[in-house]
């Protein structure tokens, strides 16, 4: 069991919710809840665990116990690190409902072999849905197309652009400036764009814990160029909250972006705030 910080009122929110268009709200570290005016309902990189103390230490409330979550159509991972794929944060929501999780194959590998949620929860083999660059998937009244991004970090990372008759959505994970992004720009029209922003510190070594000059984020100058080669119309800052030694000021980013193009505006949410499109 998870000890929520806040009891269960923000996963009643998510289901008790009627959104016009479509309403996201942050979990704190990379994490959403995803419903839309239909009432389908996406989790992306949800995650509720404490970290490795004293290595990485949880700076943000745990907001909610999965085993509170009832409404669930899927749960996105964008790659395989622990704060984006974890069982006790993640199976309950599976055992709670009939989503699947939806992740690409180094994801999926920590749930089955590292993690052994079909052993350790009531989550089935057919509740995986492996996914690459490329792919498309409808879920309930969203399409999502599986995309291309930067992650020297982590094995297999991808991105996923969730379209909605209201707009469009880019959860870009803990992605870098990528290549990938212009393309994506002249592709889609993003309405809200989803970036990993952070700065650089020192992080306890996991074998020696001797503190390692650590940078897992973008900076102010890379989100910028990020969300202008994204071509944002909003640009949602993400895990500046999360680690020790990590954190950022992410209104620090309204001089960086005000010379761009894009993003036309920069949306700063805290955990457990609701947006709109």
């Amino acid at each position: 069991m998870v000890d929520s910080d806040w009891g269960d009122w923000l996963p009643r929110a998510v289901a008790a919710a009627d959104p016009d268009t479509v309403a996201l709200w942050y979990l704190g570290c990379n994490g959403f809840a995803v419903k839309g005016s239909e009432g389908t309902v996406l989790w992306i990189d949800p995650y509720v665990g404490t970290g490795d103390p004293p290595r990485t230490v949880r700076m943000v409330p745990i907001p909610f116990d999965p085993a509170d979550v009832e409404t669930a159509d899927a749960v996105l991972a964008t790659h395989e690190h622990t704060d984006h794929v974890h069982g006790p944060s993640q199976a309950p929501i599976l055992e709670n409902t009939d989503a699947d999780l939806v992740a690409p194959d180094d994801s999926l590998a920590v749930a089955r072999e590292e993690e052994a949620w079909t052993d350790e929860y009531a989550v089935s083999e057919a509740a995986f849905t492996e996914v690459t660059e490329g792919d498309e998937l409808r879920i309930g009244e969203f399409t999502v197309h599986v995309v291309e991004t930067r992650d020297a970090d982590a094995t297999h990372p991808v991105g996923y652009v969730i379209e909605h008759e209201a707009g469009t959505v880019f959860h870009a994970g803990d992605s870098k400036p990528s290549p990938s992004f212009t393309g994506l720009a002249e592709r889609f029209d993003i309405d809200l764009g989803i970036l990993a922003f952070g700065s650089e510190g020192t992080i306890p070594d996991k074998e020696t814990g001797e503190p390692v000059q650590t940078k897992w984020y973008s900076d102010e100058n890379e989100v910028a160029t990020a969300a202008n080669d994204l071509g944002l119309d909003r640009l949602v800052p993400t895990h500046w909250d999360m680690w020790k030694g990590l954190t950022a000021d992410p209104t620090a980013l309204h001089d960086h972006v005000r010379s761009y193009e894009s993003p036309n505006r920069l949306e700063i949410v805290e955990i457990g705030d609701r947006i709109d499109l």
